[in-house]
């Protein structure tokens, strides 16, 4: 790659690369002396380019993870690969993501470990398909359904991209999600869909008893009309809805303050329990 642009690669799965070099074929992240973050994959023939110089890469194919490297013009780089936090924030993106404030919270409210099985709707980039992933592992499985032919193809690039492979516990498909409820008896369902109400009564007739049923939404309207519909079910209690906001804080010698800007609402997570009628 030559040039700043974001090509992203395969985020490592982990333990196999700790404390091995940079490897080609792998993506790292670049943070300048402004911690300015640049995300690319490793070739040995590639030339890194930015507004303080160039580096090629194979300066960097080999040294430590963590590094620090200097452009041509003398600026420092550190090289370090990234967190899945990071490729998430900087892949590119078809349908929009859910950003990983909101991940964090979706896999502890939904309650999701080692071990679940898990249906999702819609995989649209593969953000939070590639968190679930992680977090029920081999042991467990998750089935995501996409309803449009390019987001799937999106969403599958950028899973390859993130986890390296498509993991074998991982089940991409073009489908309705209500389609696949009765198949696969899921212990959780994570819906991220427009109009996720019209999947109740199936997750009502086949969500595990005491499964949770989390949703993702955007907007006022859908949040009352999902808990209309929840409740309506008469198959769903504990239900709960929230939204986390993020602030960073600027901590420099005494100037100790809340940033200017802070992400604010993204979305509503509203998270249910099923119960047995």
């Amino acid at each position: 790659m030559v040039g700043g642009t974001q090509d992203e690669g395969d985020v490592s799965q982990g333990g196999s690369l700790r404390g091995r070099p940079l490897l080609e074929g792998e993506p790292i992240l670049l943070l300048d002396d402004k911690e300015r973050k640049y995300l690319l994959r490793l070739r040995a023939d590639a030339t890194f380019q930015y507004h303080h110089g160039t580096l090629p890469h194979s300066d960097l194919i080999g040294a430590p993870d963590g590094s620090t490297l200097f452009s041509s013009n003398g600026s420092p780089l550190v090289a370090m690969r990234p967190r899945l936090t990071d490729y998430i924030l900087k892949m590119r993106r078809g349908a929009q993501i859910v950003y990983p404030k909101d991940i964090g919270a979706i896999l502890m409210f939904a309650d999701i470990f080692s071990g679940m099985t898990v249906v999702e709707a819609g995989t649209g980039s593969g953000a939070l398909t590639m968190a679930l992933t992680r977090a029920v592992g081999p042991t467990g499985r998750v089935v995501s359904c996409e309803l449009r032919q390019d987001h799937a193809n999106h969403g599958h690039k950028m899973i390859r991209r993130g986890l390296g492979e498509i993991p074998g516990w991982l089940d991409l498909r073009v489908c309705d999600v209500a389609e696949v409820m009765a198949e696969v008896q899921p212990d959780r369902l994570v819906l991220d869909l427009a109009e996720p109400w019209q999947v109740i009564a199936t997750a009502a007739q086949h969500l595990r008893p005491g499964g949770v049923a989390c949703f993702y939404l955007p907007t006022v309207p859908q949040l009352a009309k999902i808990h209309s519909a929840l409740e309506a079910a008469e198959a769903f209690i504990d239900i709960e809805t929230f939204e986390i906001l993020l602030r960073t804080w600027n901590v420099k010698g005494r100037s100790v303050r809340p940033d200017h800007s802070m992400v604010g609402h993204t979305g509503f997570i509203t998270v249910a329990r099923r119960i047995t009628k």
